[in-house]
């Protein structure tokens, strides 16, 4: 995983609308969560989180049990001074996620957009597939969205690893059942084009 001072430089030295990845409204990920048809009270990580506004608009839409775990404490607050008194009813939590001690069974739906795609290294890529194993209860939903095959070679001056639907789908591997995929034309700030793709999973009951 990369550096934490990289990110916490990042979110400390620009606006959060101006990174790259910045949605006004993370619409395709909320899309997908309601697809799952699972009730408001379900418990959804939003892993990489940080300042994302998809936690405003899961609030917003009435979901009561919300984690948001990031690598930078500069991104969560910046999330938390958004929200207000709404950012009370958030978990918040500042971790790595290839090292993070998440509670088992804890989680219906895990959400990450534009975290697993800077895990450029196999045994990170393995360490986070494993605490999606333990932190998601059997039955639930993974959603993971990466930069498609013909997206961006480079993040944040980063490189970053680009996958096809079914490439994503292999890291996963077979305790992990591809309910459907989708790609994403992602408009930046500064007027660039990036394409991802979205892999929507359920985690296999043992």
């Amino acid at each position: 995983m990369q550096s934490k001072d990289h990110w916490e430089k990042v979110y400390s030295s620009k606006a959060t609308d101006a990174v790259s990845w910045f949605q006004p409204h993370a619409d395709l990920s909320l899309d997908i969560i309601r697809a799952t048809r699972q009730g408001l009270d379900v418990g959804i990580i939003d892993v990489g989180g940080g300042a994302s506004t998809l936690v405003d608009d899961l609030a917003a839409n009435g979901y009561t049990d919300l984690t948001v775990l990031d690598l930078s404490g500069a991104a969560l607050n910046a999330a938390r001074k958004r929200l207000g008194e709404q950012a009370r009813k958030v978990c918040w939590m500042e971790a790595d996620i290839t090292r993070a001690d998440l509670p088992a069974n804890r989680y219906d739906i895990w959400h990450d957009r534009a975290v697993f795609h800077f895990l450029t290294d196999p045994a990170d890529r393995a360490a986070y597939v494993q605490t999606v194993l333990r932190a998601v209860k059997p039955g639930g939903h993974v959603i993971v969205a990466t930069f498609a095959e013909d997206g961006p070679l480079q993040c944040s001056g980063l490189p970053v690893m680009r996958y096809s639907a079914d490439e994503l789908h292999d890291q996963f591997g077979a305790a992990f059942q591809l309910l459907d995929h989708r790609r994403e034309e992602h408009h930046t700030p500064s007027g660039a084009v990036q394409q991802f793709v979205y892999c929507y999973c359920r985690r296999i009951s043992s």
